[in-house]
């Protein structure tokens, strides 16, 4: 309904010009005729040359464009079908000009036409490559338009379903080493194990109905943290220092959900466990007017191997952070007994995925 409704105010726009350029042209050789009586003359005129102009056209648009646009047929076959069309469009109009508009409609007052004129061939010519190359114009942009929207929306999808691979990846390895402190706990018959079952349980909600939204809250993102770091703590007991600093100036300020958890995973996962005596990890959050400035420092004994920031994780978060904001840094710096993460993200850059 609406490819016709665009077709009829087309055709429509096109028969409006056409009357007024007919009547200006034909004006000069119709002074007998009353103003009235030449409009309708170019109305009437315009109406009957505009059914070949609708043949030609639509031979172009359904046919020739679709071949060629389809791949379908030899090149030299549509050009033969285009040229023919021409040539029985122009007779066409020639016919009509000898035998209805000139002895009919404009009662002689316009001269006899001649079949072959080249003049009248090349004026027929010229009107109709006018109105078929406007046609065909704005078919070719429309589906310009409509292929550059599918690039879009593929280009949109692949974006998406990359991203969800890649927090699907960081959810289980975060589970992974979740389940692993448990195990640990539980080898000791430690009392603390079902306070860690139960902060589990809360991060899992976390993951299944929080976790798959385009943003949460800053202040979501750092409860989720926080459980963790209890997680941890219980597992680590004194041998592990925290400390989390947090300057925020706006709590409802939109991120993406776990942005930030996975720096703080690394740090346990290739710091703190892999460390036998006493070890810390500092946490340092700052917000301020949208710009997120966030630091993680862990412990990290001389023997442990560089941190491979590839694995899962790191390397995972590093392609989240660039399918997800325009605006960020991210800085490893490893020292002799420390791990650092820098990190610095204009929330407001967000990309629309």
């Amino acid at each position: 309904m609406k490819r016709t409704l665009l077709h009829v105010i087309f055709w429509t726009a096109y028969l409006a010009q056409a009357v007024l350029l007919s009547y200006l042209w034909n004006a000069p050789k119709l002074s007998e005729a009353s103003i009235n009586e030449q409009v309708m003359m170019a109305i009437i005129n315009s109406l009957i040359y505009l059914l070949p102009k609708l043949f030609f056209t639509y031979f172009m648009l359904y046919f020739i464009l679709t071949n060629i646009l389809n791949g379908n047929g030899k090149l030299w076959k549509n050009i033969a079908y285009i040229v023919l069309a021409i040539i029985g469009t122009l007779m066409l109009y020639r016919i009509f000009a000898i035998y209805i508009t000139y002895p009919l409609i404009y009662h002689g007052l316009l001269g006899v036409p001649e079949l072959l004129s080249p003049l009248g061939l090349l004026a027929n010519l010229m009107d109709l490559g006018f109105a078929s190359g406007a046609a065909i114009f704005i078919k070719q942009l429309r589906l310009q338009l409509a292929g550059k929207e599918l690039e879009k929306a593929l280009i949109k999808e692949k974006l998406e379903t990359e991203l969800k691979f890649l927090k699907n990846q960081t959810n289980p390895h975060f589970l992974f080493n979740t389940l692993n402190n448990i195990y640990a706990l539980a080898r000791k018959k430690s009392d603390s194990t079902a306070d860690v079952v139960m902060k589990l349980s809360k991060i899992l909600r976390f993951m299944l109905y929080e976790s798959g939204k385009p943003f949460i809250t800053l202040v979501e993102e750092i409860k989720l943290i926080e459980d963790y770091l209890d997680l941890e703590k219980i597992r680590y007991n004194d041998r592990l220092n925290i400390s989390f600093n947090q300057e925020i100036d706006n709590n409802s300020q939109p991120v993406s959900p776990l942005l930030l958890l996975p720096f703080v995973e690394n740090a346990f996962k290739h710091g703190v466990s892999e460390t036998r005596f006493t070890s810390f990890v500092k946490i340092d959050l700052k917000l301020c007017k949208s710009a997120l400035q966030f630091v993680v420092e862990n412990s990290r004994e001389n023997t442990c191997d560089h941190i491979n920031d590839n694995k899962i994780g790191l390397g995972n978060i590093k392609r989240q952070l660039e399918l997800m904001y325009k605006e960020f840094e991210l800085r490893v710096e490893e020292k002799e007994s420390t791990f650092i993460i820098y990190l610095t993200v204009n929330l407001n850059s967000h990309e629309k995925i």
